[in-house]
């Protein structure tokens, strides 16, 4: 009887699970912009960047992608995976609660790319994803290697919320339909991307969608979307949705986030006609030699940070998911090797600490008992 019992428990939690998956999976994937209304579509066939039929990087440097897998990848994965996760515990922060300096530039990076900007008294959330795995079921995918430092809930209200691009690791439905609920602020995204958002019940007024160079002003600061060298897809189909970066501006203080990307020449513009920057949060993980054009290394997002005229430099999208084959700590041990041989000043806060970007700790090397 008992047997019978736990059958029966077991095949009510696979229906369970598979209905799950075949509700929230399909909404996951969201939708192509060029079947989501006239007016999204006559915008993405007049950008630049479409082109035949897709969004395609324009930069001069060749840009090639990963489509199918590399020989050796599987024995590659199944090697030295241990080195691939943090050796123990990482330790978090709480974030501060308190009102953000008026005139000042305060950070905290949550994990990941995800992070909180506090400029001149207002806060912009950066690439939020607070689900367990980056992927578009909670069944499978790499898991976080440390848990968030707050809850949504408990997040202050913020004024805007910018998204880079639609890939699972820097928009997360679940974390979407959540600040939806609390929060009132407006998302910035790049062309196309508004069609995922209104699948997963973001009101159209709190859709701000930009192409390159184009500009907003949400709370008293100018957004501008700026370039990257990526590529954009929730399915096997690509580049139906824009990438990018996010140049933000107050009266006096300057950030930019650079999203994903591969290095690219087109920085130093960046930097020419919209810095300098006082910070510059610039990804240093997930970087591979099967994937050069796509995701910077560490002496890259160096190089980029220079070009821009970068002051401080806050490395994101490392630490919290393994994403490709190289050691957890590797990215971050190379960042501050190079920014010791180039004179760069760099912050490397654990996740949840805010860092004050006028008075930043030196780097204390946390992560090295744990690599």
């Amino acid at each position: 009887m008992a047997g019978k019992a736990r059958r029966v428990l077991a095949g009510g939690v696979a229906l369970a699970a598979a209905g799950w998956v075949l509700r929230e999976v399909p909404a996951e994937l969201g939708v192509r912009p060029l079947t989501s209304g006239p007016d999204r579509v006559a915008r993405i066939r007049r950008s630049p960047q479409f082109v035949n039929g897709a969004f395609a990087n324009p930069m001069p440097e060749p840009t090639t992608m990963m489509t199918t897998p590399p020989v050796g990848l599987v024995g590659e994965l199944a090697k030295d995976r241990q080195q691939r996760r943090p050796a123990g515990l990482i330790p978090m922060r709480v974030p501060p609660s308190d009102p953000p300096p008026a005139d000042g530039l305060r950070a905290t990076w949550y994990g990941h790319a995800s992070t909180l900007v506090e400029l001149e008294g207002r806060r912009v959330l950066f690439d939020p994803v607070w689900s367990r795995r980056p992927s578009p079921s909670q069944l499978v995918g790499p898991k976080r290697h440390h848990p968030v430092p707050v809850e949504l809930i408990e997040l202050p209200q913020v004024d805007a919320i910018a998204i880079s691009h639609d890939h699972y690791d820097h928009l997360d439905m679940a974390t979407v339909r959540s600040l939806t609920r609390t929060q009132k602020a407006p998302f910035l995204v790049p062309l196309g991307i508004g069609a995922h958002l209104e699948r997963w019940g973001v009101p159209a007024y709190r859709i701000i969608e930009l192409d390159w160079e184009e500009e907003t002003s949400v709370a008293g600061l100018r957004f501008v979307a700026t370039a990257a060298r990526h590529f954009s897809g929730r399915t096997f189909s690509r580049n139906d949705t824009l990438w990018g970066s996010w140049v933000v501006t107050g009266a006096s203080k300057r950030v930019f986030y650079a999203g994903d990307s591969g290095y690219f020449r087109g920085y130093r513009g960046i930097g020419s006609e919209h810095g300098p920057f006082d910070l510059t949060l610039m990804p240093i993980g997930a970087y591979s030699p099967a994937w050069p054009d796509i995701h910077m290394n560490p002496e890259e997002a160096i190089t980029a940070h220079l070009d821009l005229g970068g002051g401080l430099l806050l490395p994101v999208h490392w630490a919290t998911f393994t994403l490709a084959l190289h050691p957890w700590a590797e990215p971050v041990e190379r960042l501050w090797r190079e920014a010791k041989a180039r004179d760069v000043k760099i912050v490397v806060p654990r996740p949840g600490e805010a860092v004050d970007a006028a008075a930043a700790p030196s780097v204390d090397g946390w992560w090295e008992t744990l690599a």
